[in-house]
């Protein structure tokens, strides 16, 4: 059984889904998404649900911190991320919970496959979104649209135009911001390049990825899943030369995540004007791993 057919995977969904109405976007805007839009009761049934599912497997674990919100510590222990050398070649799986461990990253040199989508509405005007407090990594800070990992799963190890890692982009967007699979279709995505990097979050979590990059322009409805997404909005070139800005000056506490700050400065405005001009396939480099620091 996959963890998307997993009974208690389904529970939860269906509570996150039912928190809020869906949002439809088709202009520049900002939401705040709040917590507390769960009921006492739905929430209730998410804590009920994990902790069955779990418990058996947990209890007494070591290094299951108590701390750890309980959705962020089953995606931690349950998924498995691609484990692959600095050539993109797969060679095995671990937790994202070991994938993400400095200590792990360090001293057994950890490189998970990752992939970050940058979302466009009709008016090229990028989708970003600040991070949830709950996140294990990188509470807080704005990111591009969505950053995640493909799993290792069937459906998401199709090397073949890199197919499995964007049925993994389609079922993040969902999952975090709650953008149907249909307003996001898997042959709408457009792979750009990939990137090697590392980065420390807090001293004890941080990130090892091979990042693949991944565009799109679609309107699309939108749902964000409080436990994954504090805050959404639409930013033009300039708007985000304004959040880089204060993010270098220290304003208002903005964060940046240093993924999204490595594909900035180096290939995201160069690219947004080819996607506006209708030249994007002239920059696309699916062969060239480009190592960042």
């Amino acid at each position: 059984m996959s963890l998307t057919t997993a009974p208690s995977f389904q529970i939860w969904r269906r509570l996150i889904t039912a928190a809020s109405p869906p949002i439809t976007t088709h202009s520049s805007f900002s939401l705040r998404v709040h917590k507390s839009s769960l009921s006492h009761t739905a929430a209730a049934s998410l804590r009920c649900c994990y902790s069955s599912s779990t418990s058996t497997r947990r209890m007494g674990d070591p290094i299951a911190d108590e701390n750890m919100d309980a959705v962020q510590r089953r995606l931690m222990f349950d998924d498995e991320c691609i484990l692959v050398d600095e050539n993109d070649r797969v060679v095995g799986h671990d937790t994202k919970y070991n994938c993400h461990l400095m200590e792990k990253i360090e001293a057994e040199n950890l490189l998970h496959r990752a992939f970050s989508v940058f979302l466009f509405n009709s008016k090229y005007e990028l989708l970003l979104q600040q991070r949830s407090a709950a996140k294990v990594t990188f509470p807080l800070v704005w990111t591009n649209t969505c950053c995640s990992h493909p799993l290792y799963r069937d459906s998401e190890l199709v090397e073949e135009n890199a197919l499995g890692v964007r049925n993994a982009a389609q079922r993040k967007l969902l999952d975090e911001l709650g953008i149907p699979a249909e307003d996001v279709p898997v042959d709408q995505f457009t792979p750009l390049g990939r990137i090697l990097y590392k980065a420390p979050s807090d001293g004890k979590w941080g990130e090892h990825e091979l990042d693949y990059l991944l565009f799109m322009v679609r309107e699309v409805n939108m749902k964000p899943n409080p436990d994954e997404v504090a805050e959404v909005k639409y930013v033009n070139r300039e708007q985000l030369k304004e959040l880089l800005r204060k993010a270098d000056a220290g304003e208002e506490g903005l964060k940046l995540s240093p993924w999204f700050r490595l594909i900035v400065d180096n290939f995201l405005f160069k690219w947004w004007d080819h996607l506006e001009k209708g030249t994007l396939k002239e920059v696309i480099d699916m062969k060239t791993i480009h190592k960042l620091t």
